[in-house]
């Protein structure tokens, strides 16, 4: 008989509010509201890109007169010119933008930037490496770090809106921004996204979660396109990351520019206002992603025109229109409105959420800002923090025993990757589509740089054999094939690190059509190993690309994945053993191209083959599995232990287990949780992260470390959309390599 649980979203009057409600601020915004005409009730809803207001010079005078003017336009956004510009410009730009909108409305504009993994379009900002490796930390501390870093050095440049964290769950390896996504677990999801929301909340600028909802798991693989889900999980996994982050005060929230089980996000009400608004009691803002209203009747062709595509999607929930090029849609929107195509309720509704963020993050009383005191920007402070989580996020796959690298070694840095900032950092990097160029990236080291300085120029030579394109949209072709001089440098070193992966690219640039590693780059790694020189493979890539067939090849194999600006430094202690690995994987790393798998797979995925005729087979054959990871040291677990054998919804749950650094360095490991349903009306996953923290240990020192988890979490959304507990066993396990070492069993009564 099943213990039914609360439902993940209710529209009762009676839930809680999510963000807690300030009378005082609720009587500023209705005082404001009351004073607005409909046009300029409309132009707040509309967000324009940063090019309708500047020309070659700069900010434009009679531009910003026609966009703030005449169209009322409540928002900006994008970087001057599409790529970094220094914080004393930005923060110039930004405050005259805010003059002339007070000027012509006497509302302060909201101006925004993707700011994705630091301050992205800051010339001098801090990069931290992107989101796939702050997952690989499975330490939230590098999240808040980043998001305090990112807000404080976007505050100082006076923007007080970040298009970040990205919280889309990473499940399918295929799509083109996989790396920007905490990974394909929804619990890592949830904790570091959380951590991130509150601290770039706490420096005052808002957070936008996105891309609400389940963006990340195109049927095709290919960026902006379909996804069909099962509706429980869509409530179980994809929802559990906005809601914990709304639940945590997340301000707002920016909508999947594509479409679930047949209908466009943006012109779902049930996804956008009965789950979230309603569902959540949430009051904070929607924001359509770019041009995404547009393409409801372009590409979508649920409408017949933007009139209708934008009667369709504010009537579903959204509050502001990212159109970035066409301040006519004013003119379209207004018109819905006296069509009575949009109710007045649902525009009074919209402006007061965007009223409410403005005066939440302070516009009203201070639209712009001192920026002189921001003395930590860009600092010691910060470069720490960015190295130490690169450092923690480079990821040991492999290793037969050449690594640490001895000291005297010579050695040879080959591959794409060997050279090259722009595939460190990865996309949304001084660019969209990330750049080498000098004028950004001459400050830091490469990998051969990092190698050379670590160690010394005499023992390190450099000769790529394959060189990336550098084009914006070309990150695939691969130039200036010449594997015979890698052979042949090859020849008279000690060791080989050769470094391959993936050129940068961002959403649909980043499409492809076959996720094994290029066929240059495969010949290159045989090539090397023919010479019988000990290669040492550094995966450099922003989602696991297959290597199955040439993975013996390599004795160690590292993925430092996408760690930016300081992850080469990062990477050349770690292959000196002046520091240990750490990092595991916060994705199932795939062995074959038409295998793809998560971890939380159903257990009817991997079964053995039947006796007879039918001959049923099923196997889940994984490279590397979720939360691999290995060291220069050993860890032992032992004395695994709950605090209840039976327990009810309500019950918490706490764990303890003694974790021994068994090896002779100090190392870091991450202690995973994980659930076993043993026996459930549906088919259960095989197993579930329950929790996971990081524990520091020296050689031969015991920690107990203790974990808990609420009852309720082991619930599941059953067919009919509602939480279930049900009576039964359930099997918890903890240990290296996220295998079931120590496990225990408990029951729901």
């Amino acid at each position: 008989m099943a213990c039914l649980l609360s439902a993940l979203v209710s529209c009762k009057t009676g839930v809680k509010p999510a963000i807690p409600e300030d009378k005082a601020l609720e009587a500023r915004v209705e005082k404001t509201l009351k004073g607005m005409d409909l046009d300029t009730k409309i132009g707040q809803m509309v967000q324009l890109n940063i090019d309708l207001v500047v020309n070659n010079d700069g900010l434009d005078e009679a531009k910003m007169e026609r966009v703030f003017g005449r169209w009322k336009i409540g928002s900006i956004l994008n970087v001057y010119k599409g790529e970094a510009q220094s914080r004393e410009y930005t923060a110039e730009l930004i405050s005259g933008l805010q003059d002339a909108s007070m000027k012509y409305i006497g509302i302060p504009m909201i101006y925004g930037l993707d700011m994705i993994h630091g301050a992205t379009y800051l010339a001098e900002g801090t990069l931290f490496p992107q989101e796939i490796n702050i997952a690989a930390t499975f330490d939230t501390r590098h999240a808040t770090n980043l998001g305090h870093v990112l807000a404080y050095e976007t505050r100082a440049a006076m923007c007080p809106w970040t298009f970040s964290p990205v919280m889309d769950l990473g499940r399918d390896p295929r799509w083109s921004r996989a790396w920007e996504s905490f990974g394909e677990d929804c619990l890592v999801q949830s904790e570091m996204a959380v951590a991130e929301t509150r601290a770039i909340q706490e420096e005052g600028v808002a957070a936008c979660l996105k891309h609400y909802m389940a963006y990340g798991a195109p049927f095709s693989g290919k960026d902006r396109t379909p996804a069909i889900l099962a509706v429980h999980d869509m409530r179980e996994k994809y929802f559990r990351p906005f809601k914990e982050c709304i639940e945590a005060g997340a301000l707002s929230v920016m909508v999947n520019s594509a479409s679930v089980n047949g209908m466009p996000v943006h012109a779902s009400k049930m996804l956008l206002t009965d789950w979230l608004k309603e569902g959540l009691n949430w009051d904070g803002m929607l924001v359509t992603d770019w041009a995404d209203v547009n393409n409801l009747f372009t590409r979508e062709h649920i409408a017949a025109d933007r009139k209708e595509a934008l009667a369709q999607a504010i009537n579903a929930g959204i509050d502001m229109v990212m159109e970035p090029y066409d301040t006519l849609c004013c003119v379209d929107l207004k018109a819905a409105v006296q069509e009575k195509l949009i109710p007045m309720s649902r525009i009074d509704d919209a402006v007061r959420r965007i009223l409410r963020l403005k005066y939440r993050l302070g516009l009203f009383d201070n639209p712009t800002w001192s920026t002189t005191a921001f003395d930590k920007f860009a600092g010691p402070e910060f470069e720490a923090m960015a190295y130490q989580a690169a450092l923690e996020s480079e990821v040991l796959l492999k290793n037969d025993g050449i690594l640490p690298i001895n000291k005297g070694s010579r050695i040879l840095v080959a591959g794409p990757c060997a050279n090259s900032m722009r595939t460190l950092s990865g996309g949304w990097t001084y660019t969209w589509q990330g750049t080498d160029d000098p004028a950004y990236v001459d400050r830091f080291n490469t990998i051969s740089e990092a190698l050379a300085l670590k160690f010394g120029r005499d023992k390190v030579k450099c000769v790529s054999g394959i060189e990336f394109d550098q084009s914006r949209y070309e990150w695939q072709k691969e130039l200036d094939i010449n594997i015979p001089s890698v052979v042949a440098a090859a020849r008279g070193v000690d060791v080989v690190v050769l470094c391959l992966g993936e050129n940068s690219y961002c959403e649909t640039p980043g499409n492809m059509d076959d996720l094994n590693l290029s066929t240059n780059q495969k010949d290159l790694l045989k090539a090397v190993a023919s010479t019988g020189k000990p290669v040492v493979l550094v995966l450099n890539e922003g989602r696991p690309r297959v290597i199955g067939d040439v993975e013996p090849l390599a004795n160690a194999v590292v993925d430092v994945m996408l760690p930016s600006n300081y992850g080469s430094d990062a990477l050349a202690e770690l292959l000196a053993g002046d520091a240990n690995f750490s990092g595991k994987l916060p994705f199932t790393y795939p062995k074959h191209v038409n295998a793809l798998h998560t971890y939380d797979y159903k257990v009817s995925e991997n079964v053995e083959t039947m006796e007879g005729e039918y001959n049923y087979d099923a196997v889940m054959d994984v490279q590397w599995p979720f939360g691999f990871g290995l060291s220069y040291t050993t860890f032992g677990y032992s004395d695994f232990k709950c605090s209840k054998s039976e327990f009810k919804s309500g019950d918490m749950l706490d764990f303890e287990v003694t974790v021994t650094n068994t090896g002779s360095i100090a190392g870091k490991e991450a202690v995973l949780l994980y659930s076993s349903d043993i026996v459930a009306s549906m088919v259960p996953d095989v197993r579930r992260l329950r929790a996971f923290t990081k524990v520091d240990l020296l050689p031969g020192e015991s920690k107990t470390v203790r974990m808990s988890v609420p009852a309720d979490e082991l619930a599941f959304v059953g067919q009919d959309g509602k939480w279930h507990l049900e009576k039964g066993a359930f099997r918890f396990s903890s240990g290296p390599c996220s295998c079931y070492a120590d496990c225990v069993e408990t029951t729901v009564k």
